[in-house]
């Protein structure tokens, strides 16, 4: 903050209590004595301002009453917009603005720009000390004569009373002295008057005149030349032309009312420019031929009005498909947490802060990925795909992509198929971010059907198991009544509470026999995963999930849910965002890290904050993960890349309700990506359903959510490691990557359910 300390040590007088009328002092006294139209005559006859004075007693006499004007011009950083940028700091995603400015140095305006501004408000700039003596004798004549009013300000003047009203904004106190908008007392200009004179005394003319054109508001949320320049016409403020200069300088007088990209502004708005380019050809700043070319130009013609749209909605403009990340940044930066609270006391304040603070803010956001996340989810479900609901109205079906760094919780990527548009009953449209939860403006997830399967084989082997072991995964019926271990609740087991029991569904064919942990996990077999999780401790399972925080957006765990085993299935709803953290934990040898977006912040004055830190934590054993993975591998390289890998992959897919939601859950050394497809607005089947050209009969994790996943791990997946995962020093395996999982090797088939609804399994019986 710059302070331009007029008298001595005085404070920062409030223009509404201001101590002028205040009979006690000596100001007042003389202000009831003289009047007010007395005191205006003095400032007219060159009594107070030093450059206006003749001297002696008079002069004297003026400046002990501005003496008794306590002031002191406090500077404060102008509002610049703030800049939110990709994890390489250059490739800009978004611009947050309160005002629209681009502060640029006198020698990057243009000179007609600078001619036209004097010879409209100020045509004695450089001849006067801050205050224009003939001009408020001007105006005293005018006030006093005819019913309407006339102003007497400099442009240095303005520029304190711009100063002043940046100060108060900055400061929270709201723009208490913009013309027009609250009407200035006598006290008022008496104190503009003082600082201007004052302010004349500390800079130069030139530093004065560009200050000025910088502060300026030139309409809408424009400020400054440049930035008005960029938005009207599309120039910069040094390529400015007689005609564009002269309407720029007729905006100042009433900015709202002469701004031209407004319809009904603009024969206005071109009056106004003639009457600038008429003084200015007064003044003989331009020649006749000059003006008589630029009054014949149609200002409409030559209107560009290149929008800049603050936040997040022109994201997607500059890194495809961003809008939704950007908003999810914006939410981080002005969260209640101890990361946004270092700007500001609550959600308000700290954006406010931040978007007139000309930040710097760079993000973790690779723009090589998301352009290519982009392109895949809008491949696979093109914007506009819907289909119809039992109540006949359409729904979006919906590719939802998001990529965390293992090791950091940097979020790379965060990419789905519809457009970010505001207040809008279009399916495809929707500011409602689906990677993530209500916290961060997104929704309450999906039903994660078997992607939880990986973390019931996490927890068997915790308790002592081994990929390796058997499960009878014959069984198929649980009846009402039946007991399950569960350490953590009451008595120490859940009863089963289900008129008729449970029965439990596989899709894939003769899968109802003894299998290996393993198999069950590869093939994603129903009756193995209920048949593990029934010979062990469920609390186990819930506690492996809390570790993983593997929780709905309402805040509901495993745990929640442990008195229906069916939450073993993924009845739970999880956003894609807390899915692809668990799935990273695997990727990173069972150190689970915080999703993180935030790289660096820097304000317009150099000032750091501090960034979002990595918060990591190891939360499974590695050979525990190890284990499991060794299993992914197999899932990954043999059904996602058909027995191909470009590198080492892992994953798991996911089906729920008949392939309302599909998934397939994936991960690299070191990339992890959630890949979703289905419908966001309901939870009917999409089974039987057309779309994106084509009919679906069945409809699994494996139709559109893998080959998605694996296009776009095929095309980014080198950017980052793609090493070996480590082995396990126990696995039972000798080659991890050998078939072993041959039909023909399980014992007998038992019955074959295929037909029956898969309960929440998934698809992967290829």
């Amino acid at each position: 903050m710059r302070q331009f300390d007029l008298l001595g040590t005085m404070e920062c007088m409030a223009p509404r209590k201001s101590p002028l009328f205040d009979t006690a002092t000596t100001v007042g006294k003389i202000m009831s004595f003289l009047g007010v139209s007395a005191l205006c005559g003095i400032l007219a006859a060159g009594l107070i301002f030093p450059l206006a004075a003749t001297g002696g007693a008079a002069a004297s006499t003026g400046s002990d009453i501005l003496d008794d004007i306590p002031v002191e011009l406090q500077e404060e950083p102008l509002s610049t917009p703030a800049r939110i940028y990709a994890n390489d700091g250059e490739t800009l995603i978004a611009t947050m603005f309160m005002e629209n400015r681009e502060p640029v140095s006198l020698d990057e305006i243009s000179q007609p720009m600078k001619d036209a501004i004097v010879a409209i408000e100020d045509e004695r700039f450089y001849e006067h000390g801050g205050v224009d003596a003939q001009g408020v004798g001007r105006a005293l004549v005018h006030n006093l004569t005819r019913p309407t009013q006339q102003g007497a300000s400099t442009l240095t003047m303005q520029y304190v009373n711009n100063i002043l009203n940046n100060a108060a904004i900055v400061r929270g106190e709201g723009r208490v002295l913009a013309s027009g908008l609250e009407e200035k007392t006598y006290a008022d200009k008496l104190r503009e008057m003082k600082l201007a004179v004052s302010l004349e005394q500390e800079m130069t003319k030139d530093e004065i005149l560009e200050g000025y054109l910088n502060i300026v508001m030139l309409g809408g949320q424009n400020y400054g030349v440049e930035a008005a320049a960029q938005y009207y016409w599309g120039v910069s403020a040094a390529e400015l032309d007689v005609q564009q200069s002269a309407t720029l300088a007729g905006i100042v007088q009433a900015p709202n009312q002469y701004r031209p990209d407004v319809e009904e502004n603009l024969e206005a708005s071109e009056y106004r420019r003639n009457v600038v380019l008429n003084t200015m050809l007064r003044n003989g700043y331009i020649t006749q031929e000059e003006y008589d070319e630029a009054i014949a130009v149609d200002l409409g013609e030559t209107l560009e009005n290149n929008s800049l749209d603050p936040g997040c909605m022109a994201a997607g403009n500059n890194v495809a498909g961003s809008s939704y990340f950007c908003d999810y940044v914006v939410t981080e930066l002005t969260a209640d947490t101890e990361f946004g609270q270092q700007f500001g006391e609550d959600e308000d304040s700290r954006f406010e802060f931040i978007a007139r603070g000309g930040f710097d803010i760079v993000t973790t956001l690779d723009p090589e990925l998301q352009e290519a996340a982009h392109e895949e989810v809008m491949e696979t479900t093109p914007i506009g795909t819907t289909v119809t609901n039992s109540s006949g109205e359409e729904e979006a079906v919906v590719s939802v992509l998001n990529t965390q760094e293992p090791g950091t919780g940097n979020i790379l990527s965060m990419a789905q198929s519809t457009d970010w548009v505001p207040e809008t009953d279009d399916p495809s449209e929707t500011t409602q971010n689906l990677n993530v939860g209500f916290n961060h403006r997104g929704g309450e997830g999906f039903n994660t059907g078997s992607l939880l399967k990986p973390f019931v084989a996490a927890a068997w082997i915790e308790e002592g198991g081994s990929m390796d072991d058997l499960v009878d995964a014959s069984r198929d019926h649980y009846p009402d009544g039946s007991t399950w271990e569960a350490s953590c609740v009451d008595g120490g087991q859940i009863r089963l509470n289900e008129p008729g029991g449970w029965d439990v569904f596989n899709v894939a064919e003769d899968a109802e026999r003894d299998m290996s942990v393993d198999f069950g996990l590869y093939y994603s077999i129903n009756t193995a995963t209920v048949a593990t999780a029934y010979d062990m401790d469920l609390c186990a399972i819930t506690d492996v999930a809390d570790r993983l925080q593997l929780q709905s957006e309402g805040g509901i765990t495993l745990q929640d849910q442990i008195g229906q085993p069916s939450f073993l299935l993924g009845s739970l709803e999880m956003t894609p965002l807390t899915m692809s953290t668990a799935y990273a934990t695997f990727a990173n040898d069972g150190e689970l890290c915080q999703p993180r977006v935030v790289e660096s912040v820097v304000d317009g004055q150099g000032t750091e904050y501090e960034p979002q830190p990595v918060d990591c934590e190891q939360v499974i054993d590695p050979d525990v993960v190890a284990q499991v993975n060794d299993t992914m591998i197999n899932i990954a390289e043999e059904q996602a890349a058909g027995g191909n890998p470009p590198f080492p992959m892992a994953g798991k897919t996911g089906t729920h309700h008949n392939g309302a939601h599909t998934w397939f859950q994936g991960f690299t050394e070191g990339l992890a990506t959630s890949a979703f497809v289905g419908r966001y607005q309901s939870n009917e089947t999409l089974w039987g359903e057309t779309f994106a050209g084509e009919y679906h009969e069945e409809f699994f994790g494996s139709t559109l959510a893998m080959p998605m996943w694996y296009d776009y791990m095929s095309r980014v997946g080198d950017n980052y490691a793609t090493g070996d995962f480590r082995e396990a020093d126990d696995s039972p395996f000798d080659n991890r990557r050998s078939w072993r999982y041959s039909w023909s090797d399980l014992p007998s088939a038992g019955s074959n359910n295929s037909d029956d609804d898969d309960n929440g399994d998934d698809d992967d019986d290829d």
